[in-house]
């Protein structure tokens, strides 16, 4: 994992020394490991490098004849891809492969990687760059028009650090965030600046996009006639396979237990796979009565003979870092499961340099109870995802917030292909959106703050193409998400309880903020981005009424927008704890 950025211009032009330095320093702490440039022409590429595999000869840019390329991420069948192709490469970098394939396929060089990536290559000879990404939208890629070109980064705060885009907001993506915590699609919060989105590749020449193609991340066909037996078979299968491949390092790793079902498969593969002790981190509150799963994954650790680490996060804590928090999260993802995940990979950046983790599990095994509601049509009770946002029916904002839901509509729309189910289209609409905007950018964002690299073994075309196409009746059965990754787990992992309630995991901000509302929510109302877009005779009420579930999401949200505007909109670095930054003029 690591940090990419770079210019393409149009013809005749110098990329800037000065701003290639800029991107580079915003990028630092994605790759501690060492930096590289590449200048040529008209367009110039930049990485910073977090070494994971080929720790020796793995630096960036990679050359091979006229084409040079940085990459964030992994590609994981690199070994496959040398063997299955002929491949003759100079390094054992896993990011070679890669350009050889560029230089035989063109822009379609990304078809059979197996991974999680942002790609940039610079062909000299075509005069061209193409960009890639990853069909999950594990890692980022942003683009933005300049004048002169097109520039591009990992990160959106990148491009504002160089000074090649202002940081002004986009109203619809803002409404989104506040309303879902996510936006949709390719419009980021910042006017001007896009994401590449997940399976696209673009390719530039002379400083503007010629091309786009787009490479899907699941199955485009509806359920299969598959038996149980046949599907668990096969769902062994490809997960052993997939959690080996997420496995290659040439840095020790470890992983994130929930307590939850995806992580426990995770554990149950990496402990049959390994022979030394699997390095698991969980997370927890030090709070009486907050709601998590620390129990049940210890007892999930002890029977898989792992190594558990338990991070146990306090209120104090929380006030004391929460600035720091949001500031990584330059692309706003309001969850407050960021909180969580942030302390978590500081905790394991002490002990390793990769953790794999569950996400994707109930995207591609149907695990969320709002599909049970959308696979039902509205006459037996049915309805869309995500029909309400946080701010609804509670007056506490300046204007009425419209077209919010827009983005997930569209998406809701493109995903209803011929055959689908509705959950199927309830899946793959969380897995365009929700998933890549929310779940995976928090992912990102909160472990690269800290060094560490995160693998998630269930977003993989091999995991994609074993679960995607289940019959319904074996994602849900009995009013329950995840059937057949269940009966794995009973009889691969029965420790992990795999038919127990589900406590559920639940980070308890409301309830701290209601204990701190006179003081917090003055602070929080004063703040330039909180006085445009919220009524400050309303903040009081609601942070007093933080400890019920929607006036604690809300509450939640001002809260980050206020900590998120100060510094990815004013500029302002955290100073201190949240009242300490929230005091500051």
């Amino acid at each position: 994992m690591c940090g990419i950025a770079g210019l393409a211009l149009t013809a005749g032009a110098t990329p800037s020394a000065t701003v290639l330095e800029a991107l580079t320093r915003a990028l630092a702490h994605r790759g501690p490991d060492g930096a590289g440039h590449h200048v040529s022409g008209n367009v110039a590429l930049a990485h910073t490098r977090l070494a994971i595999i080929d720790l020796a000869t793995g630096d960036q840019p990679l050359f091979a004849g006229s084409a040079a390329l940085v990459a964030n991420g992994e590609v994981y069948n690199y070994r496959e891809l040398r063997h299955d192709n002929a491949l003759t490469c100079a390094t054992a970098s896993d990011c070679e492969p890669p350009l050889h394939l560029y230089r035989r396929d063109g822009a379609a060089f990304a078809q059979n990687l197996r991974g999680m990536y942002g790609i940039a290559i610079h062909d000299r000879a075509a005069r061209q760059v193409v960009l890639a990404r990853d069909p999950f939208g594990i890692k980022p890629l942003y683009i933005a028009e300049i004048p002169g070109g097109i520039a591009f980064a990992s990160e959106a705060q990148a491009l504002i650090a160089a000074g090649l885009v202002a940081p002004q907001l986009h109203r619809p993506a803002l409404h989104e965030v506040l309303q879902l915590q996510f936006s949709t699609g390719a419009e980021t919060i910042f006017k001007g600046i896009r994401r590449v989105l997940p399976g696209e590749t673009i390719t530039i020449a002379d400083g503007r996009i010629i091309a786009r193609d787009k490479r899907a991340a699941l199955p485009a066909e509806g359920p299969e006639n598959i038996s149980e037996e046949s599907a668990l078979t096969r769902l062994d299968a490809a997960l052993m396979e997939s959690v080996d491949l997420h496995q290659r390092s040439d840095v020790p790793y470890g992983m994130f237990l929930s307590g939850g079902t995806d992580s426990a498969a995770v554990l149950a593969a990496m402990a049959r796979i390994n022979t030394a002790p699997v390095l698991a981190f969980t997370a927890g509150f030090d709070v009486a009565g907050a709601a998590d799963e620390r129990e049940a994954a210890a007892r999930a650790a002890a029977a898989a003979g792992a190594r558990h680490i338990r991070v146990d996060v306090t209120r104090d804590m929380v006030w004391r870092h929460l600035p720091e928090i949001i500031a990584c999260m330059d692309d706003p993802a309001a969850d407050y499961a960021i909180i969580p995940t942030w302390f978590l990979a500081r905790a394991a950046r002490q002990e390793v340099k990769v953790v794999l983790s569950g996400e994707g599990g109930d995207e591609l095994f149907g695990g969320y109870g709002r599909y049970r509601a959308a696979m039902r049509p509205w006459w037996l009770g049915g309805k869309a995802m995500r029909g309400h946002g946080a701010f609804d029916r509670l007056d506490v904002l300046r204007e009425s917030l419209t077209g919010w839901r827009d983005g997930i509509a569209a998406a809701e729309a493109a995903e209803a292909l011929p055959g689908r189910s509705r959950l199927q289209v309830a899946q793959a609409t969380d897995c365009a959106d929700w998933l890549a905007h929310d779940l995976l950018i928090k992912l990102d964002r909160c472990l690269m703050a800290h060094g560490v690299e995160g693998r998630t073994p269930f977003l993989d075309p091999g995991m994609a193409a074993a679960a995607f196409r289940l019959p319904d009746k074996l994602k849900i059965r009995d009013g329950r998400g995840k059937y057949l990754l269940r009966q794995w787990l009973a009889k691969n992992f029965p420790a992990s309880e795999p038919f127990r309630a589900k406590q559920g995991f639940t980070v308890p901000v409301g309830a701290w903020i209601a204990d701190v509302a006179d003081k917090l929510a003055p602070l929080v109302a004063r703040q330039q981005g909180i006085a445009e877009i919220a009524k400050p005779d309303r903040i009081l009420p609601l942070f007093r009424a933080a400890g019920g579930k929607r006036e604690g999401f809300a509450a939640w949200h001002l809260l980050f927008h206020a900590l998120w505007h100060r510094r990815h909109i004013q500029g302002a670095a955290p100073a201190g704890d949240v009242f300490e930054t929230l005091s500051q003029t």
